[in-house]
């Protein structure tokens, strides 16, 4: 086992990770920005490494200064958390180079699955559905030939992709080449890479993803399902552990078909197969996210497994001690994530308690939130028994939290789990559309 891990990344999950490393008495490194000197993470971790500038280029971004960090303070394993650097193959292949263990999959399948068209041909391949659409663009002209045959409206997406960039959905043959472009250009400014591909719109779809672990001897265990439909943006907003709309039949059919596309991609380490499903419960492979999702509470609430604490064993060549048939799905799971809507210094500070309810964060009295990072404040997550009374709790906790001084989305979140429809479970990924901006 490791006795010292260099966390690559900030926030609230690089405490969730120091959190899991003081568990296991593994010491831990942080790196931070120049923005993030007084950052909680900072002065949670044993040891803290100053890594560049404010801006994520100058230092969250910096591969080789991470590394050399991991080098100069003896670390043995570098954990990337999500976002920044955890999902690029170029900073797993430069961690292996230099004999760090990247606590996560291989550079080989990141760039596999990363590759949403690779990806898409390899499910096929492999007796996993997918959303009907086309092989990578040359242009616009072909996008609009290929969209005629499928069928409108359908989605322009980037092959890079991620985060919701690079997508744009076109309803007619006049708004294709514009809708291209747009997609393409952003595309090539978020990922460097623009190459795009169509795929049919499907509407109304949930969007279910199935949360796995694999070990080096090849075992893969799914820890059940979450929906993640209420999106802004394609910006996921509140994700729950199980689906009520996932029946048990089908979340067996979710759990072989994630079970297959991790075996076909030679999988190792935690990662989340992503599906669409329509009303009548068929779904179809969208992408597999190589790393730690920012909505994995909710099924560790649910399973009782600690992910964190896997994906390190897992990265230090410890077989999971459980098989398919010991998972459970218990209860009812939600998180709300806390975003800011704009910049600010953090002024009066409460967080709900009461028994499963926590709020994940990195804030603190007095903070100045940095304008260069993610948006987000925190992850408002609830379990109960059942998913009436974890509504309940969700919505009392949210009334009770409260983020002075920057404006956030606190009110918006309870007027979502208020709505008849999400109490229903009959939502969709389109939920806001109806719903008005939160």
């Amino acid at each position: 086992m490791f006795t010292k891990i260099l966390i690559a990344n900030r926030g609230e999950i690089a405490i969730r990770i120091i959190r899991a490393c003081k568990e296991m008495g593994i010491s831990t490194v942080a790196v931070y920005s120049q923005a993030d000197k007084e950052s909680l993470h900072v002065a949670l971790a044993d040891q803290a490494v100053c890594i560049g500038g404010p801006r994520a280029e100058e230092s969250y971004l910096d591969k080789k200064r991470i590394v050399g960090a991991a080098m100069a303070t003896g670390a043995q394993a570098v954990h990337p958390g999500y976002g920044f650097l955890a999902e690029n193959a170029e900073f797993a292949a430069l961690c292996k180079q230099y004999g760090l263990a990247f606590i996560g999959p291989s550079a080989e399948v990141i760039s596999k699955m990363g590759d949403k068209d690779a990806a898409r041909r390899l499910m096929k391949e492999n007796g996993v559905p997918v959303t009907p659409g086309t092989d990578i663009l040359q242009d616009a002209a072909q996008a609009m030939k290929e969209a005629e045959a499928i069928g409108y409206p359908v989605l322009i997406k980037a092959s890079a992709g991620g985060g919701g960039k690079g997508i744009r959905l076109v309803k007619a043959p006049a708004d294709m080449e514009k809708a291209f472009q747009t997609a393409q250009q952003e595309a090539e400014k978020a990922f460097g890479d623009g190459r795009m591909y169509l795929e049919k719109y499907l509407a109304p779809v949930k969007h279910i993803e199935v949360q796995l672990l694999a070990d080096q001897s090849g075992r893969i265990v799914c820890l059940g399902e979450r929906e993640c439909s209420i999106q802004r943006h394609n910006q996921k907003l509140i994700e729950e552990s199980p689906s009520p709309a996932v029946s048990p039949e089908i979340r067996e059919k979710l759990t072989q078909t994630a079970t297959r596309a991790a075996k076909a991609a030679g999988y190792v380490n935690a990662g989340t197969v992503e599906f669409l499903m329509d009303k009548s419960g068929n779904f179809y492979f969208m992408e597999m996210n190589t790393r730690l999702q920012v909505e994995h509470p909710v099924s560790e609430l649910v399973t009782g497994v600690d992910i964190v604490k896997w994906q390190i064993r897992i990265a230090a060549g410890v077989p999971l001690d459980f098989t398919q048939e010991d998972i459970q799905v218990q209860g009812a799971a939600i998180e709300c994530r806390i975003n800011a809507l704009g910049a600010g210094k953090v002024g009066f500070f409460h967080t709900p308690g009461g028994p499963w309810v926590r709020f994940d964060t990195f804030l603190y009295q007095g903070y100045e939130i940095p304008p260069y990072y993610d948006s987000m404040l925190g992850k408002m997550i609830v379990y109960s028994s059942t998913r009436e009374e974890a509504i309940r709790k969700m919505q009392s906790a949210l009334c009770e939290l409260v983020v002075g001084g920057t404006q956030n989305n606190i009110e918006s979140q309870i007027e979502i789990v208020r709505d008849p429809r999400f109490k229903a479970g009959d939502y969709y990924t389109d939920f806001l559309q109806h719903f008005g901006e939160a």
